[in-house]
């Protein structure tokens, strides 16, 4: 790669980053494309070059901030000796809302807006992105290679894959901010019964 794409890259991260640290940080609503590009030392028609507006932004941010959860999530599981595929499923999503239960903040800027992240294509398909953990493959792509890795037969992988994720961030949302209908300790039992028989259904 040359030293131009290597810049424009570069630039692109800082902007996301940025982005993710002031949403965090003081709100989505209270952050302004001036806000970004000031943080960040870059000028403002540099931002327009890579995103649209704020919401642009944020939605790439929440799906690079997902798609890095799911990663180490990976990662772990890769250091585990964890051979069944729903033992593999039900490890990372623990490990994910371990992961959250410990940063709320993040939780709350992915959680609502978790399911279109990914399933947009404008914003699932991170391969032009310099995101945050440098990893340019979607959360679907990890998890269809999980499922062949497994030689596992699922009806529709991204179905399966959405339904779940769906589950997991309405539920998983309830359960670490508000302790409803369960504490997340006390729900994950329920949640991953569910989640068993979702794939256990679609093999």
């Amino acid at each position: 790669m040359g030293k131009v794409e290597d810049n424009k890259k570069l630039k692109m991260n800082t902007l996301l980053q940025t982005a993710f640290d002031l949403f965090t940080g003081k709100g989505f609503a209270k952050t302004t494309v001036s806000d970004i590009v000031n943080q960040a030392g870059l000028a403002k028609g540099t931002f327009y070059l890579y995103f649209k507006d704020k919401y642009d932004i944020r939605d790439k941010v929440i799906a690079s901030c997902s798609n890095k959860l799911f990663a180490d999530a990976l990662d772990a599981l890769n250091n585990s000796y964890i051979q069944n595929f729903e033992d593999q499923i039900i490890f990372v999503i623990n490990h994910i809302l371990d992961e959250l239960n410990k940063n709320k903040v993040l939780l709350k800027l992915i959680s609502k807006n978790l399911s279109f992240g990914l399933f947009n294509n404008t914003i699932s398909n991170l391969s032009n992105l310099s995101n945050i953990n440098n990893d340019t493959s979607t959360l679907y792509e990890k998890f269809v290679n999980r499922v062949n890795e497994n030689n596992v037969n699922l009806k529709n992988p991204k179905v399966t894959l959405f339904t779940i994720i769906e589950l997991v961030s309405s539920t998983g949302f309830n359960s670490i901010l508000y302790s409803e209908p369960l504490p997340l300790d006390e729900y994950k039992p329920y949640l991953y019964s569910i989640i068993r028989g979702i794939l256990k259904e679609n093999i």
